[in-house]
């Protein structure tokens, strides 16, 4: 658990930082930073995108994961639990959940995420993700002088995904194959990409609807590979 415990500090010390530098940065600057983490996200989301080996996966998981997505109304839970928590902690960020989501997508949803927990997990070896936590260190400087205090909160699930793959690396090795991580990376790549088109106000796309995804490319690939 050292690489996890490493990135989610690191994640922690960024996004403090970040805040700091957001408060003594004037309007204009902290504009472009946000609209630069706009455009670096759609970036990150496209080469995460390209991940995949078959678009036919990537399209049916994305829409049967945005219609229970949409069914659960995910996107309408997530904002009045954010409400809830910015009442309980006093703040005033209406980029909260937003800073939350990317940070998470962005931190959680990478090829390096997986493969660096199974790695340390399997073998005791936490070098790709103490690489990993470096990067992830540094961008959560930049998202949380652009976005607040929802950045420093995905800490918490961070520490969970990767925490939980790497406990239970033994297991999850012969059923997380690098085919498959790669379609659960691209379809990351996909939520990212709305999320970055949400960040410079393009249009705003409901995608925490399209979480389910996740689990549906799972469902969707042993479908076609089994069958």
């Amino acid at each position: 658990m050292l690489g996890t415990i490493v990135n989610v500090a690191a994640v922690i010390a960024g996004s403090i930082i970040g805040m700091i530098l957001k408060h003594r940065l004037p309007s204009k600057i902290t504009t472009i930073v946000f609209q630069a983490i706009g455009l670096a996200t759609i970036f990150f989301g496209v080469s995460m995108a390209f991940k995949s080996n078959n678009w036919v996966i990537l399209i049916l998981s994305l829409v049967s994961g945005a219609i229970i997505g949409q069914i659960l109304n995910l996107d309408d839970l997530m904002n009045r639990v954010g409400e809830k928590l910015k009442t309980i902690l006093k703040v005033s960020s209406d980029k909260f959940s937003d800073g939350l989501v990317t940070a998470f997508l962005l931190f959680c949803m990478g090829s390096m995420t997986v493969l660096g927990s199974l790695e340390e997990g399997m073998n005791n070896n936490a070098d790709l993700l103490l690489a990993k936590s470096v990067m992830d260190g540094f961008s959560s400087i930049a998202l949380a002088a652009a976005m607040g205090i929802g950045v420093l909160f995905s800490a918490l699930p961070l520490l969970i995904y990767q925490g939980a793959i790497t406990l239970f690396a033994g297991s999850l090795h012969e059923f997380l194959s690098t085919p498959l991580i790669n379609e659960i990376t691209a379809t990351g790549g996909i939520l990212l990409i709305g999320m970055g088109i949400n960040i410079l106000e393009i249009k705003k796309i409901p995608v925490l609807n399209l979480l389910p995804a996740f689990l549906t490319t799972v469902c969707v690939y042993f479908i076609f590979t089994v069958f």
